[in-house]
């Protein structure tokens, strides 16, 4: 079926031509997995609702803003990707969903999240990129087994304090973002393995070495005057990456520092998630 037929038909409500959206899926696939990304999908067909044992569902890339209070069924549900759709508000029945480990709300018209997301206790991984967020809701930060949060290109300025309690959170992408100086909450999370805070306007960075768990530290497109002094072993992307935390100066010159190729961001189309029971 074409897109353009898609888009069409997309906007008449009958039960008929939602069907005809999905293609004859009338019965839950033998993997548990429903992937309705780019359907031109206006509103979840409430017969998926019924597939009680599903456990991944993807509505990527659909003119969703919406979700039915059937979806509370779903309890079993662990992986739910609402990215890429018109959500300006969290639908408050995902927080009924409390076996997703993974939850992907990336490209949609977020200023906020719901108190409620804090029912959400086995959640993993949280996908908040490219929304409309000027601050990183506080409820992020009493998801206690969180251990990827993406919130880049938002706009954010500062982060919580309360951040620190996420014992768990080892890897978190802020690029794209509004901050003036490096996060202070992050200096008291030794824990974390991945720090990216490209594309930000962060002038100075104080030492990381003191963080044992770092592996790799994004600092690229900034204006800073420094790199972030780390300990041995972990990876710096940016300005002066493979030189002393300061840039040598000879005759008052700078003298330009080759950089080394950035490692690819997180990828735009999510990746299959490891195989770890929640």
């Amino acid at each position: 079926m074409g897109n353009s037929l898609k888009a069409i038909v997309a906007f008449v409500p009958s039960n008929k031509c939602q069907k005809y959206l999905l293609e004859d899926l009338e019965e839950m696939p033998v993997d548990k997995m429903v992937d309705l990304s780019g359907r031109q999908l206006r509103r979840l067909p409430l017969h998926i609702c019924s597939f009680r044992e599903l456990v991944k569902l993807y509505l990527s890339d659909n003119n969703l803003n919406h979700l039915p209070p059937e979806l509370e069924q779903l309890q079993n549900l662990q992986i739910l990707a609402l990215d890429f759709n018109n959500f300006k508000a969290l639908p408050l029945v995902v927080c009924t969903l409390k076996q997703l480990c993974i939850l992907y709300l990336g490209n949609n018209k977020l200023c906020s999240l719901p108190l409620e997301l804090r029912l959400l206790q086995n959640l993993k991984t949280l996908w908040i990129e490219s929304n409309c967020l000027q601050c990183l809701p506080e409820v992020v930060c009493e998801l206690s087994l969180l251990k990827t949060l993406h919130a880049g290109s938002n706009a954010l300025r500062t982060l919580p304090a309360q951040l620190r309690c996420l014992q768990e959170l080892r890897t978190i992408w802020l690029s794209g973002n509004l901050l003036s100086e490096f996060p202070p909450v992050l200096l008291d999370m030794p824990f974390l393995e991945v720090i990216d805070v490209d594309r930000n306007s962060i002038r100075f960075f104080p030492s990381l070495a003191h963080l044992p768990g770092l592996k790799l530290v994004i600092y690229d497109h900034n204006p800073c005057r420094n790199a972030p002094k780390v300990a041995k072993g972990v990876r710096r992307v940016g300005r002066w990456s493979e030189e002393t935390p300061e840039p040598r100066k000879r005759s008052g010159a700078v003298i330009e520092i080759t950089l080394d190729e950035k490692p690819s961001p997180p990828p735009a189309t999510k990746p299959e998630p490891e195989a770890e029971p929640c």
